[in-house]
């Protein structure tokens, strides 16, 4: 959620909007509420998910929080019942009375977010829920390849410090909010969308995981990044029957009741 010298792309996220709202779907129906008046959506993004909480509680005050100023404009142009503001969920803290934290596919990009994470529910009512999902494919072909190409290239000085950690273990989360939860909830979710080929690959990755190794880069040393990345996956995702090619994606979800 932190932002980078470029801001997000709500386009080019919005491109694989059915694929991405699917693990917030299957993240709140999950959440043991039948009635929210206070909702928070942390990393809104565009206002996918935040759709999907309004349509769940239409008479909870909604707010959607995002880095991104262009993430919070578009979507406050596709949800204009809901509230939307710029902030940083590293320090940004609940108002009393929250129901709900739901952060749909953010806490991988926050500093120490184990930690944030116990922050934010200590900060919740009794039976106020935080819901979150996380991507758990760090060691996926998908990234393994972005970390390849970024040290393999003429950029690699450039990209030296640059990627993402993998996720602590699930004992771990348990055992940081368990003491502050009524209950925990971890699962995973393996996920295998059908793309259209390794480069619909490289799009998809394009709007999230490469957008740090791109940030350094100039224009041509990006597009000679992204075709060396591509040619890496189309040997790492081999094309199917019906020449599609199936990206697994592995998801982390946590819901804690307070």
């Amino acid at each position: 959620m932190r932002r980078t010298a470029e801001d997000w792309n709500p386009g080019l996220y919005l491109k694989f909007g059915d694929e991405r709202t699917r693990a917030a779907r299957d993240l709140l129906a999950q959440v043991p509420l039948e009635a929210a008046r206070h909702v928070v959506d942390i990393g809104c993004g565009p206002g996918n998910s935040t759709q999907l909480l309004a349509e769940r509680w239409p008479e909870a005050e909604i707010l959607g929080l995002d880095s991104s100023p262009a993430m919070v404009a578009q979507a406050s142009e596709n949800l204009p019942g809901a509230r939307f503001e710029v902030a940083d969920v590293a320090t940004w803290n609940p108002a009393p009375g929250t129901d709900l934290i739901f952060g749909n596919a953010v806490f991988q990009w926050v500093p120490e977010h184990p930690a944030v994470l116990a922050r934010l529910l200590g900060a919740l009512p009794e039976g106020g829920v935080l819901a979150v999902q996380l991507p758990d494919n760090v060691t996926e072909p998908s990234h393994a390849l972005m970390a390849e190409t970024a040290a393999q290239g003429p950029w690699a000085a450039k990209n030296a410090s640059v990627g993402r950690e993998v996720l602590p273990s699930v004992g771990a989360y348990y055992d940081r909010l368990k003491p502050l939860a009524r209950r925990v909830d971890i699962w995973h979710i393996y996920y295998n969308h059908v793309l259209d080929g390794p480069a619909a690959i490289t799009e998809w990755f394009a709007s999230t995981g490469l957008r740090p190794y791109l940030a350094p880069l100039d224009a041509e040393e990006r597009a000679a990044f992204l075709a060396d990345y591509t040619a890496r996956l189309a040997q790492a995702y081999p094309m199917r029957v019906d020449g599609k090619v199936l990206l697994r994606f592995p998801r982390l979800f946590i819901v804690a009741v307070r």
